[in-house]
């Protein structure tokens, strides 16, 4: 036996000093007083991505009657498994799962809650954030084309860089609250251009030689084309992944816990969401069929100034969801970099660490801009899993609800559905990948 030295009380409080001042400092626990409203701006601006610009798009990839289905049922159950994720935030008394990590750790243990949660999580918001940045990119070069005609075109690449600088900026917000504002326009803007979408197609009327058939020539094609459909809708419904990092920013006590007004924003979230969603969709697929781009915005020249208006309603909507997704990105670099190396958490550390974030995105979405087939691998890879049915295997494994009961058929068909999307929309995301990178030259 080794003899041990005294056991000091001092030791102890100095530790949880430390864990105080870190956890005050890291962007998700830092602020907790905010309103049930700030949860529904950010889950607006996080579910309503760029995704439902590509709506009308994966609905001619679908047809008429599977796609009005995959989009409801993926409404349905994305619903009910955040208000899974809402409830189980706090089922510990006293305790609060701030991190989707953290409630994956409870239910699968230390080590292998990690390895299930964290891989996916980071895939999907990196993902986000690459994705966006190339979506910002193309919008503002398709502003400028609108805007000028007769000017010289400037390089993709070159407005991806014009849409970083933003983040380099915008990314040293500390936290969740201080963003809010940033959200609210986004929220704001995502509900403008959605409405701008389907009004301005639906005054454009139906068009002359409009088919809903599928566009593809083989039956290889069209199957394929179908999958890819399944993944644009995953991408589509994806707001999962912070849900538990917004919820943390709601003040909580024992009367009053946090769920109450985290499910009040959650609700007028998902309103907003069928609002933009169902419409653009349907309508956009009715007016142009099958011919429709996979950018809808793309589909409408005319009038030239609303086109460019809505175009720029994007830019400030994905510079909101970008900085979204980042933040939970932003606090396990933090957390990693604070706890495990003991680097001091200063300003300094977190300049770093965040440019460096930026700048990588960026470069990977200026190497690969190819946007449709990304969201469509991207979607089904890692947006099944921790939107569909994630929650759902953590709600069994939690709550153990009894067998052939209601809970658990619900959750058998979440998890069914879950893992089908995730399956099969990979497989025709990265044919269009495929067959888009073959005419592709870098940095063109």
């Amino acid at each position: 036996m080794v003899a041990q030295a005294p056991h000091d009380d001092h030791d102890d409080e100095k530790l949880a000093a430390r864990q105080k001042e870190i956890d005050e400092w890291l962007p998700i626990t830092s602020s907790r007083n905010a309103k049930w409203w700030y949860s529904a701006f950010h889950n607006v601006t996080a579910m309503v991505g760029a995704g439902v610009l590509g709506l009308p798009y994966a609905m001619s990839q679908l047809g008429w009657g599977p796609g009005i289905a995959v989009l409801v049922l993926s409404w349905v159950i994305t619903l009910y498994t955040l208000w899974q994720m809402v409830e189980m935030h706090e089922m510990v008394p006293g305790k609060r799962f701030d991190r989707y990590h953290e409630l994956g750790q409870h239910a699968f243990g230390e080590k292998l809650g990690l390895y299930i949660v964290v891989p996916q999580q980071l895939i999907v918001e990196i993902g986000v954030c690459i994705v966006y940045m190339v979506t910002g990119g193309k919008s503002l070069k398709k502003f400028h084309e609108l805007v000028c005609e007769d000017c010289k075109p400037i390089k993709l690449t070159y407005f991806i860089m014009i849409f970083a600088s933003v983040h380099f900026v915008l990314s040293h917000l500390p936290n969740f609250n201080s963003i809010s504002g940033v959200s609210l326009a986004a929220a704001v803007m995502s509900l403008s251009y959605s409405t701008i979408a389907w009004a301005s197609s639906a005054s454009k009327g139906v068009q002359e030689d409009v088919q809903y058939g599928y566009k593809a020539k083989t039956t290889a094609g069209t199957v394929f084309n179908f999958f890819s459909g399944l993944g644009d809708v995953a991408f589509a419904y994806a707001g999962h992944n912070v849900v538990l990092e917004i919820q943390a920013t709601i003040p909580s006590t024992p009367e009053k816990p946090s769920k109450g007004p985290m499910w009040r924003g959650v609700i007028v979230a998902y309103i907003v969401v069928a609002l933009c969603y169902f419409p653009v969709a349907l309508v956009g697929y009715y007016i142009f069929g099958n011919g429709v781009e996979d950018n809808i915005l793309m589909s409408l020249k005319k009038p030239a100034w609303l086109i460019a208006t809505a175009n720029i309603f994007v830019v400030i909507h994905v510079i909101g969801s970008y900085q979204i997704y980042a933040m939970p990105v932003f606090d396990m670099m933090e957390t990693l970099l604070v706890k495990k190396l003991n680097f001091r958490p200063t300003t300094t550390l977190r300049f770093f660490v965040r440019n460096f974030y930026v700048a990588a995105t960026m470069f990977v979405g200026m190497t690969f801009p190819f946007f449709g087939g990304l969201l469509a691998f991207f979607g089904g890879f890692a947006f099944a899993p921790t939107t569909y049915f994630l929650p759902c295997i953590i709600w069994l494994a939690i709550y153990k609800p009894k067998k052939f009961g209601l809970s658990w058929w619900a959750n058998w068909v979440c998890i069914v559905f879950g893992l089908f999307l995730m399956v099969l929309s990979p497989i025709g995301g990265l044919r269009t990948i495929v067959i888009q990178a073959k005419g592709y030259k870098f940095y063109s």
